[in-house]
């Protein structure tokens, strides 16, 4: 039987812990996790990206992870936590399901864009 976004969905929030605003910063803070924002482009060029977010669209995410390819993004570490975020939560857990497919550690999901600014994120131009 084929599998339903909503059942990809399911796995992907049962498998990558979401954390809340408040715990993300601390994790920024204190334990050098990267925030990266999976939205695409032109939503990040409407409404700006959280201040010091990768912008890596969740379609070229795994491209940007890999070290072996020459798109990498260096600041994707599999030691380092990774904190994700896109407009409602869904395709940050999608993505944060696929870094932990490719050997990332420590991968959580903060949820959506408006999430952050309402819990007062600074926001840099898109």
């Amino acid at each position: 039987m084929p599998i339903t976004v909503k059942d990809l969905l399911a796995a992907a929030r049962a498998t990558v812990p979401a954390v809340s605003p408040a715990a993300a910063a601390d994790m920024v803070k204190n334990a050098d996790a990267v925030v990266v924002d999976v939205r695409d482009g032109t939503e990040v060029a409407a409404s700006g990206k959280v201040k010091g977010a990768l912008a890596i669209s969740r379609g070229l995410l795994e491209f940007r992870a890999d070290p072996a390819l020459p798109t990498y993004e260096p600041a994707l570490r599999k030691d380092r936590p990774v904190i994700l975020y896109c407009g409602s939560g869904g395709r940050a857990a999608l993505a944060g399901k696929t870094l932990l497919d490719m050997g990332f550690t420590d991968v959580r999901n903060v949820g959506g864009f408006k999430d952050l600014v309402a819990a007062g994120w600074p926001v840099d131009p898109g």
